[in-house]
């Protein structure tokens, strides 16, 4: 049961993030909100209730503000059972050829950097608890796309949970690479009618935190089911 069992989850202010901490509270965890939008984090902490869940404005590219957080978190719960490093961004159009470089920066501070300063802000605590750590990767790390630096990203997420893996073997801490295709969120500047929703993400992450300790799920390819003709 995951009554009074602590779980962070960065980028919580929008996209997989916010649905997976809905999910997660009515499975009856209690939630850690992290993300850069503090208005966004206090209006789901008031939806959700602050007996269930408290906000943290982080920029993850910060490993002394993970550090803090990671902190806070033990000294307000106590505890932390699980963490889901899901805070990510989009990269801009132009591929290798034209994109700008800048562009590239900010991804691999976010997409990479900000998750292994999550793990290692938090993963002393994990362990300690047994726990289990999801991470955002993506289809995209698994397939080639042309020019997209973005890809390159999720590529060394992907390998980021690998190499997890095996440094937690033996300490009953699970790893989970949650890595969805293409999901209907604010990456996009257009609806995408045949993408995944938020929601269908979150359940799979719930899904994964709900396994008995004996069941370690590696990886979730988890993509929208092809429009029909």
């Amino acid at each position: 049961m995951a009554e009074n069992k602590v779980l962070l989850i960065t980028g919580a202010s929008s996209g997989i993030g916010e649905a997976t901490a809905r999910a997660a509270a009515a499975a009856g965890w209690r939630l850690a909100l992290a993300a850069r939008r503090v208005d966004r984090l206090l209006a789901l902490v008031e939806e959700l209730g602050e007996d269930r869940a408290r906000a943290f404005q982080v920029d993850v590219t910060s490993y002394e503000a993970q550090a803090r957080m990671a902190d806070a978190i033990i000294e307000h719960s106590g505890s932390l059972d699980a963490v889901f490093a899901n805070a990510g961004i989009g990269g801009k159009p132009g591929g290798f050829s034209g994109a700008p470089p800048e562009s590239w920066r900010d991804m691999v501070d976010v997409n990479i950097l900000g998750v292994a300063y999550t793990l290692r802000a938090t993963l002393d605590h994990v362990r300690a608890r047994q726990g289990h750590v999801l991470i955002t990767g993506s289809v995209a790390g698994r397939r080639v796309l042309a020019g997209s630096m973005y890809a390159a990203t999720k590529w060394a997420v992907s390998s980021i949970g690998y190499n997890l893996r095996e440094e937690l073997k033996g300490t009953g801490v699970r790893v989970t690479l949650v890595e969805p295709g293409m999901v209907d969120t604010a990456f996009f500047d257009e609806e995408k009618p045949d993408a995944l929703r938020p929601e269908d993400v979150a359940r799979a992450v719930v899904y994964a935190l709900e396994q008995p300790p004996g069941v370690d799920l590696h990886e979730m390819v988890i993509l929208p089911t092809p429009p029909r003709d």
